[in-house]
């Protein structure tokens, strides 16, 4: 069954511009952007809100030995009082019912149904779940800057069975650890730059951060946030406990 904080329930489904020099400057410039569309639409366009989420650390910084935000990520549980083909409804989830007294397998990327995203990052790290809960992990999740429907469709296609998918549609998770970036010059506007992490109990305790971290990046690095990176730094940690 697919396992995807897009829908919870019976673990089916479950979850700057160049240049710009904070988080906040990201999100400034996407409301301006939305003051450029022709006059005869701006008038029924509401002013974008922006919940207000202290950093946790600078753009393009490692989170290691930060408690991670308390963040509300809007979901779609499944609700089979609902009758008809989107037997769904609305649910908010937060960090702590996500990080808390659990030991968590992060990976964040661009965006679902991207190239990368789709063939290598995350069906690996579902392929090798089983690995990963024999080294004491209780759960992998996937982040990205996503809505709700768009991850458990994506995770659908790709016939996903044990990493979660959590959409930070806002990006407000991603603005926060530091990790949004704009890729206009892809199409793709405010997006979360690649990485994986180990948290424990809500606490960053290991993160891979992909190379060269910048907006507007004219490629997609891919070598380190890897699953057998992740699998390979914890099979240390837990030969040096011993």
């Amino acid at each position: 069954a697919l396992n995807m904080f897009a829908s919870l329930t019976s673990r089916v489904g479950s979850a700057a511009l160049a240049g710009v020099k904070s988080s906040s400057s990201l999100f400034r410039a996407s409301r301006h952007a939305v003051a450029t569309v022709p006059m005869r639409f701006a008038s029924t366009i509401a002013p974008i809100k922006k919940v207000s989420i202290p950093p946790t650390v600078a753009r393009g910084q490692t989170c290691e030995g930060k408690k991670l935000p308390q963040v509300t990520f809007r979901t779609r549980v499944r609700d089979d009082t609902i009758q008809g083909p989107n037997p769904f409804k609305w649910k908010d989830i937060t960090t702590e019912d996500v990080f808390k007294g659990k030991k968590v397998v992060v990976l964040s990327l661009p965006g679902a149904f991207t190239p990368t995203c789709s063939s290598t990052h995350l069906p690996v790290y579902d392929n090798k779940y089983e690995e990963f809960k024999k080294l004491g992990v209780d759960e992998i999740v996937c982040v990205s800057v996503n809505d709700a429907f768009v991850m458990f469709q994506w995770g659908k296609n790709l016939g996903l069975k044990k990493v979660s998918l959590l959409p930070d549609g806002n990006g407000e998770f991603t603005d926060s650890l530091g990790m949004l970036v704009n890729k206009s010059n892809l199409g793709f506007g405010l997006r979360s730059w690649r990485y994986s992490m180990f948290v424990v109990d809500g606490v960053v305790k290991k993160q891979f951060i992909e190379p060269g971290f910048q907006d507007e990046h004219h490629e997609d690095p891919f070598t380190n946030s890897d699953a057998d990176t992740m699998l390979a730094y914890l099979k240390g940690d837990l030969k040096q406990k011993k």
